[in-house]
């Protein structure tokens, strides 16, 4: 061993930062900080791991311990004889080191980060013995950060050093170590984290699970409550808690110096160093069930982002990273939906839309909303297209489910009302246009060119391939099932449910095999993960494909949903020495969620609806208590390997057919009773069985279409402007109506039936219309007012609003918009005009 460390690395791929390193040594002066002299052999028989504590000793006698709080550790050291020291050093040369031997204080700051930046960090320790000597040590980490502080020490030979950090000044790590830890011994310090410990991890107590299990159970338990990570600090006392942070979401102040940041400090609460694209999917459905009141506050802190630096991030780390789609949006309205109210909604729902309709930087928000608003899809001129266009279908559909809560919630005078109802339509009806990807040629989705052609050929297209230029970590099996939301509207687009069922066949019975595709650089870890976890396509070693078995819920075949858990779950996820417990990517808590999701016998297959599939429990009986909620019990009536599949379900006594539950069901408390059985039965079989789904009936969805689309029909403007910018299918582009009162009028080839229409900003601010009248008419000559608004507002420039008009009684041949000129005087400027409809 060559350091403890102190780390916040929220996924290998973003990289280490903001760490600290110490090391005992048994000499009171060494001369050197170099890793592999100082490094120290140990045997794991004489090592111990938990949550609230870590303790070695090593083979030359010398014993390390460490016990932590929120944003300081107590690290007790015993040594072989009566005198020692401790080496301090970082990963690399960004810090700076100061070891005061007369105040008794070994002090710092640390910029490690990986390649995206990181606020600097501030170290303060104090010891319990004097320091008698000190200075800077050669190796290491390099000449600025690697240094010495040597100790004599007592009869009991044992050094206690109290650490803490803060990212706003060297005087906030300071008053942390007072505010967290103080007089208090090592054991006062350790009894104080295992009862926070105890109290986190003692949500779920099972009865029938083997020690392997229990260990794997508690372990992702464990996994799940390490992210997000506080990013704020008690600027206060404990009494009056003033909490603030130091921002890495607005512009800095000024220079970082040795003992303050440049960040601007500001008031509240946000959370960071969590990635959403991993864990809506398994992770933030099992918060709101568990932890609903902290649930509320981790998505409070994610609302901050937005209300300091304008977006929410899809990844934090503890800035804003760009990924692919901005997932947030479901995994918020997800919580939501489950009864998770206690946070700031309109900000949540505010950043949401915001994702949805205005362009970004890249970093932040959807890639390429200027194109994918108008085309239904992302196009493949942006990277991984077609699981972005997915990934965000996703998550429209978890904006509407919001809306429509935020509606029928909303008061009668809430002026956002109408809003709400307008955007429930717009956002549900653009999460169905998943189908716009799917290419009937190959029984595939795949990217598509903006002109509307799919990227290959059906005898170029290889769904075996990890085409990262189409698709986010996977190929075109990983994102054949990427509809989670609308089971039986992916059964009728590949031809009903028993063509979802084969489809589902065959990609269980497709190895994976490393060998198409992959990086620039070739196959890559995930493909090598799947390949050797030896579930056909089934690539849950990643997130993408998690849900994939729960699929059979909607076809009637629950059993191979049971079949397909179980074996992951009893195979894949055995052993706990390192290299084990894990079938691959444990990011941010998304695959220990997955394995506690599944061990409890459901699943979130539906992110924005309070539900969860069932599948296969794997304990004899379990109690989940959420914190400050009722107890639940779920017993498995004649559980063991072989009877993996369900018989018969009771849910408060009561006897229930379907193969999903509702949220309450769980967490509401009392009573779910499976009986299991070796063979597959009757139970979830019938299609009213199944998880509801937006589309019912047997016909594929068929979303309302853009009726200015090209070559749909003509536009003429007032006063001899060329509106023709309006309909070009993007937002760059803008026209500026003649000043006063101005129309546009849209002729359509064909009469067409008006769902919605959208009006889009334009990026310069001061022509956004203060009203406007909409009509509709059949011969260009007599006109129905289909529509009136005064007061509507666009928050951000380029911003695209949906709106239902208030009467569309038949088909038009001619929509005519007129606008009342900007509140200020001047020319109405937007950038996009759509009719929603069908014709």
């Amino acid at each position: 061993m060559q350091a403890l460390a102190l780390s916040h690395e929220p996924s290998i791929w973003v990289q280490d930062h903001q760490t600290f390193q110490v090391m005992p040594s048994v000499s009171a002066a060494p001369t050197t900080a170099d890793r592999a002299s100082r490094a120290l052999p140990f045997s794991h028989d004489h090592e111990t791991a938990r949550a609230d504590y870590y303790g070695v000793t090593f083979d030359d006698g010398l014993r390390a311990e460490m016990t932590p709080t929120d944003h300081a550790a107590v690290m007790r050291f015993t040594f072989p004889s009566d005198t020692g020291s401790l080496i301090f050093d970082n990963v690399n040369n960004n810090g700076g080191l100061t070891v005061d031997a007369r105040a008794g204080v070994v002090s710092g700051y640390t910029d490690t980060s990986g390649f995206w930046g990181a606020p600097r960090m501030f170290v303060y320790a104090t010891f319990d013995r004097p320091i008698t000597g000190g200075g800077t040590l050669p190796g290491g980490g390099g000449d600025k950060v690697s240094g010495y502080a040597g100790f004599g020490l007592g009869a009991d030979r044992q050094l206690t050093m109290r650490v803490a950090t803060s990212a706003i000044s060297l005087d906030q790590a300071r008053h942390n170590l007072r505010l967290e830890v103080g007089g208090a011994g090592f054991d006062q310090v350790r009894a104080a984290a295992q009862k926070t410990w105890d109290a986190a991890l003692g949500v779920i107590k099972v009865s029938g699970a083997t020690q392997d299990q229990l260990v794997s159970l508690y372990s992702s338990l464990y996994r799940l409550n390490l992210y997000p990570n506080e990013l704020f600090e008690n600027t206060g006392t404990a009494a009056a808690p003033v909490y603030r942070y130091a921002s890495p979401y607005t512009q800095a102040t000024g220079p970082n110096t040795p003992t303050a940041t440049g960040s601007a400090v500001e008031d509240g609460k946000p959370y960071a160093n969590e990635g959403f694209w991993d864990t809506y999917r398994t992770a933030w459905a099992l918060d709101s069930l568990l932890y609903p009141k902290l649930t509320g506050e981790m998505i409070d802190g994610f609302v901050q982002q937005y209300r300091d630096g304008g977006w929410i991030g899809q990844w934090t780390a503890p800035g804003y990273l760009g990924f692919s789609g901005t997932n947030s949006d479901v995994a918020i309205a997800d919580a939501y939906l489950r009864g998770v109210t206690d946070f700031d909604v309109r900000g949540a729902y505010e950043a949401a839309v915001k994702d949805a309709t205005i362009p970004s930087s890249g970093l932040t928000g959807r890639p390429d909303v200027q194109h994918s608003t108008f085309l239904g899809y992302t196009p493949q001129t942006t990277g991984s297209s077609a699981s972005v266009s997915l990934e965000d279908y996703v998550a429209d559909y978890g904006i509407a489910q919001m809306s429509l809560k935020l509606y029928r919630t909303a008061k009668a005078g809430d002026p956002h009302r109408r809003e709400y109802l307008d955007n429930y339509t717009y956002f549900e009806d653009r999460a169905r246009h998943y189908v716009d990807l799917f290419d009937p040629a190959t029984g595939f989705f795949q990217a598509r060119d903006a002109d509307g052609a799919f990227e290959q050929s059906p005898s170029a297209y290889d769904p075996r391939d990890w085409n990262a230029t189409d698709y986010t970590e996977g190929d075109g099996w990983t994102y054949a099932f990427a509809v989670p939301e609308d089971g039986n509207g992916l059964a009728n687009l590949y031809g009903g449910r028993a063509a979802l069922a084969d489809k589902l066949d065959a990609f269980f019975a497709t190895p994976e095999t490393a060998q198409f595709g992959g990086s620039w650089l070739g196959p890559y870890h995930e493909m090598f993960e799947s390949r050797d976890d030896r579930v056909g396509q089934w690539a849950f070693n990643d997130q993408p494909s998690m849900h994939v078995p729960y699929m059979y819920d909607y076809v009637g075949q629950p059993a191979k949903a049971a079949e397909h858990v179980r074996d992951a779950e009893s195979r894949l996820f055995t052993g706990s020495t390192i290299g084990q417990g894990y079938p691959g990517d444990e990011d941010n808590g998304s695959m220990s969620a997955f394995y506690i999701d599944n061990a409890l016998g459901f699943y979130p297959l539906q992110s924005g609806s309070p539900t969860w599939a069932i599948g296969s429990p794997l304990y004899d009986r379990v109690t989940v208590s959420p914190v400050g909620g009722r107890p639940l019990t779920i017993t498995a009536h004649h559980n063991c390997d072989r009877n993996i599949y369900v018989q018969s379900l009771r849910i408060d006594g009561r006897s229930s057919d379907r193969t999903w539950v509702r949220h309450a069901d769980l967490a509401d408390g009392g009573t779910i009773d499976f009986t299991m059985g070796p063979r597959p039965s009757a139970w979830g079989t019938s299609a009213a069985d199944a998880p509801p789904s937006p589309t019912r009936g047997s016909a594929a969805p068929n979303p309302p279409a853009d009726l200015t689309g090209a070559g749909r029909g003509t536009a003429t403007a007032s006063g001899g402007a060329d509106p023709a910018a309006l309909f070009d299918d993007t937002s760059a582009t803008a026209v500026a109506l003649p000043s006063g009162p101005a129309s546009v009028t849209y002729r359509l080839d064909r009469p067409g039936h008006i769902d919605q229409y959208t009006l889009t900003s334009a990026e310069q601010s001061g022509g956004d219309p203060a009203g406007w009248t909409v009509s509709g008419s059949a011969d260009g000559v007599h006109w129905t007012v289909l529509d009136r608004r005064s007061g509507e507002a666009f928050p951000w420039r380029q911003q695209t609003r949906a709106f239902t008009p208030a009467s569309a009684p038949g088909d038009y041949r001619y929509v005519r918009f007129d606008f009342i000129p900007p509140a200020g005087g001047g020319a109405t400027a937007l950038s996009e005009v759509e009719l929603l409809g069908r014709g």
